[in-house]
């Protein structure tokens, strides 16, 4: 049976990157940048600014923005970077 893979830590880097490390021991050096510019929407266009980003947090192993999630992307796409 294969594991669920999950986030088990989150560490701000700088501006609008994170290492993530994942439940196999992996770790990435994730850039949101990209996604946050491409991406424009009110909902996260405040996570373009430093400190609203840093204020993320790891829920049931994601990692995740915001009251509701307003922010979350795919593990999946997270860990192939």
């Amino acid at each position: 049976m294969a594991r669920q893979l999950y986030i088990q830590q989150a560490n701000y880097i700088s501006d609008l990157k994170v290492e993530l490390k994942f439940n196999d021991g992996t770790i990435r050096h994730v850039d949101f940048s990209n996604f946050l510019l491409n991406h424009p929407h009110p909902q996260y266009n405040k996570y373009l600014k430093p400190a609203n980003f840093k204020k993320f947090y790891i829920e049931n192993g994601n990692i995740v923005w915001g009251k509701n999630w307003d922010l979350m992307i795919p593990i999946e796409n997270l860990y192939a970077e």
